[in-house]
């Protein structure tokens, strides 16, 4: 037995390193035998190994740095492309090799469940990624506590693993040599999965089924992969299945986060002065900018107006450029300085009293997108019309399925998130492209790429007082069924 000491906010700590358990040993040793041949079972089920890799591209963000827990010859972590790249393993063999493959990443031989091997690796990650490992643990729970040495609040956890309803069929390709011997390991369903990270600390906020047919099939399994197995009650049924986790919180914020409101309006002069005078002070640093679109009812002097009235209020006055609430959206919070950004739709539909529940629910980290419902409370008499209530539920419906994320109003106007967050989404926006008119699904989507934890807060839908709808329901509408043709594309079909 050896001893480490380490120090932590300058007090001493002594970590004993930890024996092998007997069958911490036999994982060991079979991984040692098989590290030569790992490349030639990889190259026997490439299509598998591309298909995951791919979707966990798509969990871990450009630039990220990545901690790999199991990471074998380091392909997987390679192929991540991260700022900073580690990887444990228990096999000394796969090290050395993955250290000849990857030379300009770090890799580190030794037991994850060790805390003092553990402590060979410093700093934080953006990402820990445990890709089958959790099989081969033997205490799940207690490893999963001890990967919070390497977190902050903004790391995410991911978990991949086959489904359990595939154990059979594994085996069955073991026995026949079309896949890589195992040994034994833990037998574990997605909600096991789920269960484990919630009783070490971590909070799930996302799980996905991936890869029905695990081969290319001559282009057969492709086909199916990417159209059906996404599939609502199909994707149950995949073998591959990947559970996304963040740190639970544990204690409120020390001080309080600043905010800054944007106000998009366009012909919404009656409406602006309501706006900050109905708004309440709920932080000690409340920033508020209007994003005029181009109006003809004077709404941008009437913006000026108010600003200089209010000389009490932080207010700012940008005019658009281009055209649309996303456009809007997009200068707005480009020019925001606060620590939290929210949208408040100038029709105050959204009654601006509502708007303190939305900086409880992010400042206390109970979520890190907030989205607004209208459809939970009951609403105004003529604040939606019925096609529109009916075009509401079906959207959010069919995009909850599509972000794994349950919705129960997707355009609601008033949405809130981190800035650093938002900044995230910026930087990732390439993915998706600038497809949105309205605002909101950049926001959505980008939220859910980054995997973020997504909440709903319920608001009372007011009628309007002032102006009529921007909104139109047919070509809007058709708008909205591109969109979830593109969010198909993008967020299953890949």
């Amino acid at each position: 037995m050896t001893v480490m000491t380490l120090e932590h906010d300058n007090r001493p700590e002594t970590v004993e390193s930890r024996p092998l358990s007997p069958r911490q040993k036999a994982v060991r040793s079979l991984f040692e035998t098989l590290a030569p041949q790992v490349e030639r079972w990889a190259a026997r089920n490439a299509a598998f190994h591309e298909a995951d890799r791919a979707y966990l591209r798509f969990l871990v963000p450009d630039g990220a740095s990545v901690l790999e827990i199991g990471c074998g010859l380091g392909d997987t972590l390679a192929f991540l492309q991260p700022s900073r790249g580690v990887g444990i393993d228990l096999a000394p063999g796969m090290i050395h090799r993955a250290r000849e493959r990857h030379p300009y990443l770090e890799f580190h031989a030794g037991n994850a469940e060790d805390p003092a091997d553990l402590a060979r690796v410093e700093g934080t990650f953006d990402v820990i990624l445990l890709s089958d490992t959790i099989g081969f643990l033997d205490d799940c729970e207690e490893t999963l506590r001890l990967l919070h040495r390497f977190a902050t609040p903004q790391t995410r956890i991911i978990v991949s693993y086959h489904s359990r309803a595939w154990e059979p069929i594994l085996a069955w390709a073991e026995s026949l040599g079309l896949k890589m011997p195992q040994g034994q390991h833990n037998w574990l369903s997605t909600a096991d999965t789920m269960n484990l990270l919630d009783l070490a600390g971590w909070e799930p906020v996302r799980r996905e089924w991936r890869q029905l047919v695990p081969r290319k099939a001559f282009g057969l399994g492709t086909l199916v992969n990417r159209w059906i197995a996404p599939l609502p009650g199909i994707r149950r049924l995949c073998v591959r299945n990947y559970v996304v986790a963040r740190p639970a919180v544990t204690e409120a914020p020390k001080t309080l986060p600043s905010c800054t409101v944007l106000v998009p309006c366009r012909n919404e002069r009656g409406n602006i002065e309501n706006a900050v005078r109905r708004l309440p002070r709920f932080c000690p640093d409340l920033e508020v900018i209007y994003v005029e679109g181009n109006s003809k009812d004077n709404t941008y002097e009437e913006c000026l107006r108010v600003r200089d009235a209010y000389p009490d209020w932080d207010i700012k006055v940008l005019k658009q450029d281009g055209k649309g609430k996303g456009d809007a959206v997009r200068k707005g919070f480009n020019a925001a300085r606060g620590d939290i950004l929210m949208i408040l739709d100038a029709d105050l539909t959204v009654p601006p009293e509502s708007l303190p529940k939305f900086y409880q629910a992010i400042a206390s980290g109970k979520g890190e997108f907030i989205n607004g419902t209208r459809l939970v409370y009951p609403m105004a008499d003529q604040a939606m019309r019925f096609l529109n209530w009916v075009a509401n539920r079906t959207f959010a419906q069919i995009f909850s399925f599509l972000l794994n994320t349950r919705f129960t109003d997707t355009l609601c106007g008033t949405k809130v998130l981190w800035k650093r967050d938002y900044d995230q989404i910026v930087a990732n926006r390439h993915y998706f492209g600038d497809f949105d008119p309205f605002g909101d699904f950049d926001l959505i989507f980008g939220a859910s790429k980054l995997n973020l934890k997504i909440v709903e807060v319920p608001i009372r839908y007011a009628d309007r007082t002032y102006g009529e709808t921007q909104i139109s329901r047919f070509s809007h509408g058709f708008l909205l069924l591109r969109m979830v043709l593109f969010a198909w594309k993008k967020l299953k079909a890949f």
